[in-house]
C-alpha cells in the first residue's frame, strides 16, 4: 500500500475522534438533526455496494444510486461521466449531470435527517457530500446513506472502502453540514420524492430537458401534471418537450392548453404560432404571432416574435 493512500486510511479511521478536539463547538441549525416522534430503525441492507477506486468516491457513490433505481449503468461509463483526473474528484455538477445523461431525475432533497429518513422509507438512498478534514486540511467525499437508527443515533453509509460504515449523528451532520446539506436522491421519470417541492421538482424536470434527454422529459412533465393539471409552467414544459421531438399537433394541444387555463404567455402564443406553421395552419399562426406581439412590451421578444411573423408571412405568399 502506497504511503499515501495508508494515511488516508488512517484519516479515515480517526476523524470521528479528531472530529471531537477540532469540530465539536460548530452547531447545528435546529431542525436539520431531528427525527420525527416514533421513527424506527430503517436499513435498506440490499442496497448495491462499490468500493471506490484512489480519489473515487463520487463514482462510487453515484452508481449504488443509480444502479439502486433499475438504471443500467458500469462504473467505468460513471468515471468516464464524472471523475476529473485533475481534481482527483468530481463536482456536483457533474453528478447531476451523469444523473440525466443516465435517464433518471437527480432530485436535490432538504438538508435533513427527517428528509433522509422520508426517501430510505420510499426505499431510495440519499447521496450525500461531506467534508471529512477541517479548514486547514478539507476532504471532500461522497457517501450514500442506506440506513438511519434514530435509538441509537447513528447512520449508516455506504463509503469508501465500507459497505456498511456506522457514524454517530453528531459527526455525520457536522461533515454533512460543512457541504450545506447538500444531497439527492435518484428518481425515475415517473417517480415522485418522498417531499415534493413543486419549483425545485420543476428545475429538476427542466434540467433532464435540456440535456437532451427528452423521453424522460415528457414523462416528468406528465408526471407534473398529475399533480398540478393547469400549472402553467407544466403545460409549458409538456409542449415544449413535444415541439422539440417535432411531435406538433401535440405541442399545438399543449400550448393552446396553457392559454386556455388562463396563462398569458407572449412566449408560448409565439411557440405556438410555430407549432400552427409546421402543420400548415398558417392563418391561425398569423393570429397566434399577432397576439404575441401585442402582449408584450419586451423589445427583444418583439424582435423574436417578428422574426416569427416574417416566416409565416414567407410561407403564405409562397403558397
Amino acid at each position: 500500500m502506497q504511503v499515501e493512500e495508508r494515511i488516508k486510511e488512517i484519516w479515515d479511521r480517526l476523524w470521528p475522534v479528531l472530529f471531537i478536539v477540532l469540530g465539536g463547538c460548530a452547531s447545528i441549525p435546529p431542525g436539520v438533526g431531528q427525527l420525527d416522534a416514533g421513527a424506527a430503525s430503517l436499513e435498506l441492507a440490499d442496497t448495491t455496494f462499490h468500493a471506490q477506486e484512489r480519489y473515487q468516491c463520487g463514482p462510487a457513490a453515484l452508481l449504488t444510486a443509480l444502479q439502486s433505481s433499475g438504471a443500467d449503468a458500469s462504473m467505468q461509463e460513471v468515471v468516464d461521466l464524472v471523475y476529473l483526473p485533475g481534481r482527483k474528484g468530481s463536482l456536483q455538477a457533474e453528478m447531476l449531470a451523469a444523473v440525466r445523461t443516465s435517464g433518471r431525475l437527480p432530485y436535490r432533497i432538504d438538508g435533513t435527517l427527517n428528509a433522509i429518513f422520508d426517501e430510505l422509507r420510499s426505499g431510495r438512498p440519499v447521496v450525500v457530500l461531506q467534508n471529512l478534514g477541517v479548514s486547514l486540511y478539507p476532504r471532500w467525499h461522497y457517501a450514500v446513506v442506506v440506513g438511519i437508527d434514530p435509538g441509537r443515533h447513528e447512520v449508516i453509509l455506504r463509503s469508501g472502502i465500507d459497505k456498511r460504515r456506522v457514524t454517530a449523528f453528531k459527526p455525520f451532520l457536522h461533515t454533512w453540514r460543512r457541504s450545506d446539506y447538500w444531497s439527492f436522491v435518484v428518481l425515475k421519470p415517473d417517480e415522485w420524492p418522498a417531499n415534493v417541492d413543486r419549483v425545485r421538482y420543476f428545475e429538476t424536470i427542466a434540467g433532464v430537458e435540456q440535456a437532451g434527454r427528452y423521453r424522460e422529459a415528457l414523462i416528468g412533465w406528465q408526471t407534473a401534471l398529475g399533480q398540478w393539471p393547469d400549472d402553467p409552467v407544466a403545460l409549458f414544459g409538456f409542449a415544449n418537450v413535444h415541439y422539440a421531438v417535432e411531435n406538433w399537433a401535440e405541442a399545438v394541444a399543449g400550448y393552446q392548453a396553457l392559454l386556455d387555463a388562463g396563462g398569458e404567455l407572449p412566449v408560448a402564443r409565439n411557440n405556438l404560432a410555430m407549432a400552427f406553421l409546421k402543420i400548415g395552419e398558417t392563418e391561425k399562426a398569423l393570429d397566434q404571432v399577432d397576439r404575441a406581439i401585442l402582449a408584450t412590451e419586451d423589445r427583444f421578444l418583439q424582435t423574436e416574435f417578428a422574426k416569427t411573423r416574417e416566416a409565416i408571412l414567407a410561407t403564405i405568399k409562397s403558397d
